[in-house]
């Protein structure tokens, strides 16, 4: 069972009758709380076929964002999250301009990606979906992230933290980004399906 979803059952007599009662395990109630994503041990990056043959992987390396778990009720968790465009970064510097560009994501005019959640459900396990609101170049669309779990430790500064990873995939075109190149031999430069990926590490506030 995910560590969302563990509760200790209780068996009371009621009337002469057996009723159960589910209370929240210690552990996971103590999850409970506000989080800020620790940006230095966290990385949010993507994946994008290039040229029909090879993939390109990038990430944003400035980013900053905030939690908040529920250990109760995990539908009632939350994420904000934001992106600073500008930080793209595939180890190319001419392609990490082109990215920055018009072309694509014109980040002078539109500097932040953000996503602010919706819903959060349980999926089984320690894997959870959280759904919200994806807004690249002003433009704002409906996104669904699985997530796993990865558990909850104190570091060696007494940070308590929690770990999560996951990934979604998207049509960049959804989102105005349609740029691209025919190639000779068939096919374009750039797929327009992105897979996201998310490695999360969140630090609890007082």
């Amino acid at each position: 069972m995910g560590i969302f979803t563990r509760r200790n059952q209780n068996v009371n007599v009621q009337d002469g009758a057996a009723v159960a009662t589910l209370e929240v395990d210690p552990a996971l109630a103590a999850l409970t709380g506000d989080y800020v994503i620790d940006a230095a041990h966290s990385s949010i990056g993507f994946t994008v076929r290039h040229a029909m043959v090879t993939n390109v992987r990038g990430a944003f390396t400035e980013h900053e964002g905030t939690l908040h778990l529920d250990g109760g009720d995990p539908a009632r968790s939350t994420a904000t999250i934001e992106v600073k465009i500008a930080s793209v970064d595939t180890g190319i510097a001419d392609r990490d301009a082109h990215l920055r560009s018009g072309d694509f994501f014109d980040a002078e005019a539109f500097p932040l990606m953000t996503f602010r959640s919706t819903t959060a459900a349980t999926l089984g396990g320690d894997t959870y979906r959280i759904t919200g609101d994806l807004t690249i170049k002003d433009v704002t669309r409906p996104l669904s992230i699985d997530l796993e779990f990865n558990g909850s430790a104190t570091d060696a500064y007494g940070n308590e933290r929690v770990g999560f990873e996951g990934s979604a995939e998207i049509l960049r075109s959804d989102w105005g980004l349609t740029w691209n190149a025919a190639l000779e031999a068939g096919g374009v430069m750039v797929s327009d399906k992105v897979k996201l990926t998310f490695d999360i590490s969140a630090i609890k506030q007082a």
